[in-house]
């Protein structure tokens, strides 16, 4: 059988040109990494990180209530927007809601859904999961649920960051904790730990959504995953190689969970993860886990210009 050269692919930008193999068909979707030198460019951001997420348009204005909550890389979002004068509810405003006090800390999937469907529909609570310290169990009261249901009817943007797959539970009814168990709480016939799964994380998102919709049907929906590693893991393995993988547990979730809905106009994947690992050379101050100011400031800069008017 007679064999045919291909000639090489070139790849030119502004800024570089880089060459591929000729031989293999690429499709119609063919997205090269970028080059060193591509990080210079103008739409670096645009081209190489926010390609097939980025909104059609800008969509957040000042006019409407924000709330980002989820990992601790919500707060950040929130000081962020805050400062540049749009409404988000954060911590200044007067509520004794979970979601608002605690909200950087219930960065498992399960808790997220867990406040939504308590606040929304009325969910029966186990108690004993809900520990934001070791010192005391938070109210799941009737009181605190109302005062969590006006602040979410209040809502047109929910920003929802995840952070963590590894989750403590109650084996007898796998309610998963908040955060993870007290000391002194701590029954090994009745608790455990475990790492969650793609499928799970996957429903998980999949019904954060449709509560959302379903009780605000007119809200708008964006999804991140935190950059901000774990501290630790109580995996048997080193925490570094632990966190690729919760990280990429939630990764998987959340493309699954995006690419199920991309037609829809109210549902969005902010890539402050991406930016993160992939954009600055050290992002983290010295603990290894805290983004440094000026990164964190770029990360939120991107965000601005693309999603908000």
């Amino acid at each position: 059988m007679k064999r045919y050269r291909l000639d090489p692919l070139i790849y030119k930008t502004k800024s570089d040109s880089q060459k591929f193999g000729g031989h293999w068909f690429r499709g119609k979707n063919c997205n090269f990494i970028p080059s060193k030198k591509h990080f210079k460019d103008n739409n670096f951001f645009d081209k190489y990180i926010l390609e097939g997420f980025k909104p059609n348009k800008p969509f957040i204005t000042k006019k409407q209530n924000i709330l980002a909550f989820g990992s601790c890389f919500a707060t950040e979002i929130s000081s962020y927007l805050a400062n540049k004068n749009y409404s988000i509810f954060n911590k200044k405003y007067s509520t004794d809601a979970h979601i608002i006090r605690y909200g950087e800390g219930m960065a498992n999937t399960f808790t997220v859904l867990e406040q939504l469907l308590w606040a929304f529909e009325n969910k029966n609570i186990e108690k004993n999961t809900w520990y934001y310290s070791p010192e005391e169990q938070e109210r799941t009261d009737q009181d605190i649920r109302m005062q969590t249901l006006n602040l979410l009817n209040q809502i047109d943007v929910f920003i929802v960051t995840v952070g963590l797959s590894e989750v403590w539970y109650n084996k007898k009814n796998n309610q998963v904790f908040w955060k993870a168990i007290p000391a002194n709480q701590f029954e090994e016939n009745k608790h455990g730990f475990r790492l969650s799964s793609v499928e799970e994380n996957s429903k998980n998102l999949d019904s954060i959504y449709s509560v959302i919709k379903k009780h605000r049907p007119d809200a708008s929906i964006i999804f991140t995953l935190s950059p901000i590693p774990l501290m630790a893991t109580f995996r048997p393995q080193s925490c570094i190689t632990a966190n690729s993988v919760s990280k990429s547990i939630l990764r998987v979730s959340l493309d699954n969970i995006i690419s199920k809905y991309k037609k829809n106009e109210d549902i969005y994947y902010f890539p402050s993860y991406e930016i993160t690992k992939d954009y600055f050379a050290d992002p983290f101050m010295d603990d290894n886990r805290h983004i440094k100011k000026e990164c964190i400031l770029k990360i939120m800069k991107v965000f601005e210009d693309n999603y908000c008017c």
